[in-house]
This record gives structure tokens, C-alpha cells and sequence, in this order.
């Protein structure tokens, strides 16, 4: 005789959830996507631009210091680009995003005002084996100036390439005359010299120190405009003290 396949046992009925449940993983879920939420809107992101003629190394000091390496091979930057690392201090996360600008006139004309809004500091770049460079910094910090960047933005200066020892054509001693005349702390350092990777990260760990120690900075604005980012200005105590170890 033919065999007859046996009938499914029931799927036994899914146990009953008590509302008081139901409600409980509910609220637990929206206390998760608070929680996220919340530490995504405190990371504070500070946004720094590199400023200065073409070849003085704006975009290697820029790979250096968010990869931790000397690009192989770079080209010349075309309008604007940025980059961004996450750095940790006094137990704050905070994102920097440093912004590299093309140095010649016909790549960065339409980008300029765009490049200059909403900035936070700002690092003027010269090679030292170049003098034309070094005296070109008074036309950068007069387009700085020009698009009505605030005096209280902090600006540091940068003299790049000091690894070409027996090339060198601009003194320690002008461009430390030059910082102080413009109120800006001098680095010296070198994109291309493992060795000099320390003095690369302490040119953008100082400036965040100092911005986090001022209260400015970028909040995204997650329930008006997602993606898009306001700019909050909070006064600094005066009798303040920062602990900051850059």
C-alpha cells in the first residue's frame, strides 16, 4: 500500500508580550538611538585650512599628519580637498578637518569664498628652500584678511621641507621675526622626514588644544538638516585655565 506522508506537527503559537514588555523594549531602543545620537552631535569638529604658494607642501604636511604617512606621489591640487582625523583630547573625541587649497590662482578662484567660510584656524605654509614663497605669505594672510576671517582665529606658521639642510635660503631667525610681527607661533618641521612626524602632529594638535580651550565649534544639526553643520560660538572664562597637554 502506498505510505501517506505524515501532516506537519503546528508551529506552536509565539508567546504572548505583556504591553508593560512591549513598552519596555521600546523605550530601551529610543534610549540606545539617544545615547548614539547624543555622542554624535558632541564630537566637536574643527575645521583648519592650509594656506600658501604651490609645491611648499600643503598637501604632504596634510597626509602626514591625518595618515600618518609621505604620499609616494602627489599632483597638484585642483580647487579644494579635505581630510579629517578624529583626535582624543583631555578624554573629548574631537574631528579635524583640515582643508588643502590649490595654489595657483586658476585652480582655486571659484572655491575661495567657500574655502574661508565657517574656518576655525588657519596654517600658513612656506618652503624653506624658496624665499618667493616665504614673501609671498604677506598676499596669502591679505586674502585671509580679505574674506573677513576674524582676527581671534588663531594662524600658525609653518616653514616645510627643512630635511634639504644645505638648501635652505629663509633663516630661522626672519621667519621668527615675520610669526611675531602676525601673532602666530612658528613650526619648522619637515612632511617628508619620518623623524619630524611628532613636530607635524604637534602643528595640528596645538591649534585643536587651543580651539577646544575656546569653546568654537561645529555642531551637526541633526533634526533641522542632516548632513548640513551651524557654526556655535561659546565665551571662553577668562579665569579658565586649560590642562590641555599639547
Amino acid at each position: 500500500m502506498p505510505h501517506r506522508a505524515a501532516a506537519p506537527a503546528p508551529a506552536p503559537a509565539p508567546a504572548a508580550t505583556s504591553p508593560a514588555a512591549a513598552a519596555g523594549a521600546s523605550l530601551a531602543s529610543l534610549e540606545l538611538e539617544a545615547a548614539a545620537m547624543e555622542h554624535y552631535v558632541q564630537v566637536r569638529i574643527f575645521k583648519i585650512i592650509v594656506i600658501g604658494d604651490s609645491n611648499v607642501g600643503k598637501t604632504c604636511l596634510t597626509f602626514r599628519f591625518c595618515g600618518g604617512t609621505f604620499p609616494d606621489k602627489t599632483e597638484a591640487t585642483i580647487g579644494v580637498d579635505f581630510k579629517e582625523k578624529t583626535v582624543d583630547i583631555e578624554g573629548e573625541r574631537i574631528k579635524v578637518q583640515v582643508w588643502d587649497t590649490a595654489g595657483q590662482e586658476r585652480f582655486r578662484k571659484s572655491m575661495v569664498e567657500h574655502y574661508y567660510r565657517n574656518v576655525h584656524a588657519v596654517i600658513f605654509v612656506y618652503d624653506v628652500t624658496k624665499m618667493t614663497s616665504f614673501i609671498n605669505l604677506k598676499m596669502w594672510i591679505q586674502e585671509c584678511n580679505g574674506h573677513a576671517v576674524s582676527p581671534l582665529v588663531p594662524r600658525v606658521l609653518v616653514g616645510n621641507k627643512c630635511d634639504l639642510r644645505g638648501q635652505i635660503q629663509v633663516p630661522s631667525s626672519l621667519a621668527l621675526k615675520f610669526a611675531d610681527a602676525h601673532n602666530m607661533l612658528l613650526f619648522e618641521t619637515s612632511a617628508k622626514d619620518p623623524k619630524e612626524s611628532q613636530n607635524v602632529e604637534s602643528i595640528f594638535m596645538s591649534l585643536a588644544c587651543r580651539l577646544k580651550a575656546q569653546k568654537s565649534l561645529l555642531y551637526r544639526d541633526l533634526e533641522k538638516q542632516p548632513g548640513k553643520v551651524q557654526k556655535l560660538e561659546f565665551t571662553q572664562d577668562p579665569n579658565s585655565k586649560s590642562s590641555c597637554p599639547c
